[in-house]
């Protein structure tokens, strides 16, 4: 399947570049875009009522407001923050999807729960030391808390084998009454649309099995699974959620990679020239203002090669500008960009600009 790439944008082309007095670096996003985004995940993975989106991607109140408002209802979060900001923005169902074995951030989660008893609060367990702390700070809490077990699909990160061995861990938390299924990110499925499928089929034999047995005991559980790569091949029957995150603003890694979902790049970071010398350009958006967490390469889609990155400067090929022109640079890793902005210039569904709020890099 052919697909347009989006180039960085200048003047003329492309999204609309925001009014000559915004400061750059500057965070930007497309609501339009976001909506978009947000129709062709829903369609992708079959309905709406599916999605469990990670909040990871944005951290913005604003953003799971809009959510809400289009008919999701449940979250997935990476942070006890992100859990607070989602819930206080309306979220009626958030799952914590990360498992720790830090006793203050459980009973962050757990504190937070208590006072918030209307909204189901989930978290995730992959050892019994775990969840010998959740235990012990889960007395006499209310029934809004859960627990889900994770498991390993083959990333090697965290969770319990996809195997027997994870159900005493399960029976020990249904013995809790804090039982609400399975938990299980499979990051490192990428590849074909033939190789993912293939691998998901494998990783939905083994949930089954694991949740066959469970159902033999008597014990119901249903599963949270997936990530951009395979959120839309997980079958309803297995996965009642599905959990894909950077959809929310795309990147320039899944421009080109997942091109099949028809997904827009909704994040930006303004950028001008603020120096030019025969064949190169400095740009104000260096480390501080794109992320390096991607080969220098790659940090963001340029038409030629990103020489060098700095704090605050990145010279790059290029002699089609001038010093003072501005570009709309389409990080390659929209999640962690958004992680350095306390708050982003959004073109509103009305045409507006506006200034918005996000987390940033607050825990």
């Amino acid at each position: 399947m052919e697909h347009d790439l989006i180039e960085p944008v200048t003047t003329g082309t492309g999204p609309e570049l925001p009014p000559d007095s915004i400061e750059t670096p500057s965070f930007v996003i497309f609501e339009e875009r976001v909506r978009h985004n947000l129709r062709k995940t829903a369609e992708a993975c079959g309905g709406i009522h599916r999605l469990m989106p990670h909040l990871k991607t944005h951290r913005a109140p604003w953003i799971v407001e809009l959510l809400l408002s289009q008919g999701v209802r449940a979250f997935k979060a990476a942070t006890v923050a992100e859990v607070e900001m989602a819930v206080d923005a309306g979220a009626p169902h958030v799952t914590w999807a990360y498992p720790t074995a830090s006793r203050a951030n459980i009973a962050r989660f757990v504190s937070f729960a208590r006072k918030h008893r209307s909204a189901t609060l989930v978290g995730i367990v992959d050892s019994f030391a775990a969840l010998e702390i959740w235990e012990t700070l889960l007395t006499g809490a209310d029934s809004n808390i859960s627990l889900r077990v994770d498991l390993d699909p083959g990333l090697g990160r965290t969770g319990m084998p996809m195997s027997e061995d994870a159900l005493p861990l399960a029976r020990a938390i249904h013995a809790c009454r804090r039982l609400a299924g399975w938990h299980v990110y499979d990051g490192h499925v990428k590849g074909s649309d033939a190789e993912r499928r293939a691998q998901v089929r494998e990783l939905c034999a083994k949930v089954r099995r694991l949740a066959d047995v469970l159902r033999s005991d008597g014990i119901e559980t249903d599963v949270v699974a997936g990530g951009s790569y395979t959120f839309d091949i997980w079958p309803a029957d297995v996965a009642a959620y599905v959990s894909p995150g950077s959809w929310t603003y795309s990147s320039a890694q899944h421009d080109a990679e997942l091109a099949r979902l028809g997904w827009q790049p909704a994040a930006f970071v303004l950028a001008s020239v603020v120096s030019a010398r025969s064949g190169t350009l400095t740009l104000d958006a260096g480390c501080k203002a794109i992320t390096p967490d991607k080969p220098l390469a790659d940090r963001f889609r340029w038409n030629g090669r990103i020489q060098l990155m700095n704090e605050e400067h990145t010279v790059v090929e290029g002699d089609n500008l001038s010093v003072g022109d501005r570009v709309l640079l389409i990080p390659q890793h929209a999640c962690t960009t958004a992680y350095l902005y306390d708050s982003a210039l959004v073109k509103t569904i009305d045409g507006r600009w506006e200034r918005r709020p996000q987390m940033g890099s607050a825990r």
